[in-house]
């Protein structure tokens, strides 16, 4: 069993992408731990524009939850872990739909894995890389469980709003990490 499936077997919201790298999965899978690889600045500008109007509340002497912590990005995510050449995992909690996302403190993969999702939803992001040829087929995918219906209604509202600037996000990712894996050659 693969990590997502073990860390998230149930899942209402799902979305996946794939490049071919002409890589092995070892190299690709590496370059994926390089922070300049998933820090990708027009990810950056997607994510201020989505947290301009909490910070703007908050210069403005209005209740911010965003005003003195750092702009979202993969550091939030906790890593839940790597099966060799195969597979990285990363899992998050929260009310997303929140302006400030709403994020469950979660220190490793055990508090994922033991936490209750009630009024949280909870995803898992993995990248797999499966030889190919002379390369490897990199792919991502997101999946999404919320508990309740609740939960499930203010998710899918959000989802629906994001999941274009997600998806452009994901495959930016493949490029970068396409990008990487070759000049490292």
């Amino acid at each position: 069993m693969n990590l997502i499936e073990s860390f998230l077997p149930q899942y209402q919201f799902a979305e996946e992408h794939s490049r071919y790298i002409p890589a092995s999965p070892a190299r690709v899978l590496d370059v994926l731990e390089r922070p300049e690889v998933v820090d990708d600045p027009i990810a950056r500008g997607l994510i201020a524009l989505r947290e301009t109007p909490n910070r703007l509340a908050g210069r403005l002497g209005f209740s911010s939850n965003l005003q003195n912590r750092p702009s979202f990005s993969i550091a939030n995510f906790v890593l839940l872990g790597r099966d060799g050449n195969q597979e990285i995992a990363y899992g998050l909690a929260g009310r997303f739909w929140q302006s400030d996302y709403g994020l469950v403190e979660l220190p490793d993969a055990q508090a994922f894995r033991a936490l209750d999702p009630s009024g949280v939803a909870k995803l898992v992001l993995n990248f797999s890389a499966e030889a190919e040829g002379a390369g490897t087929r990199l792919t991502t995918r997101t999946r999404v469980w919320c508990r309740d219906a609740e939960v499930r209604r203010r998710f899918q509202l959000y989802w629906l709003l994001i999941r274009p600037a997600s998806g452009f996000i994901r495959r930016r990712l493949l490029k970068r990490a396409h990008d990487a894996a070759l000049e490292s050659q």
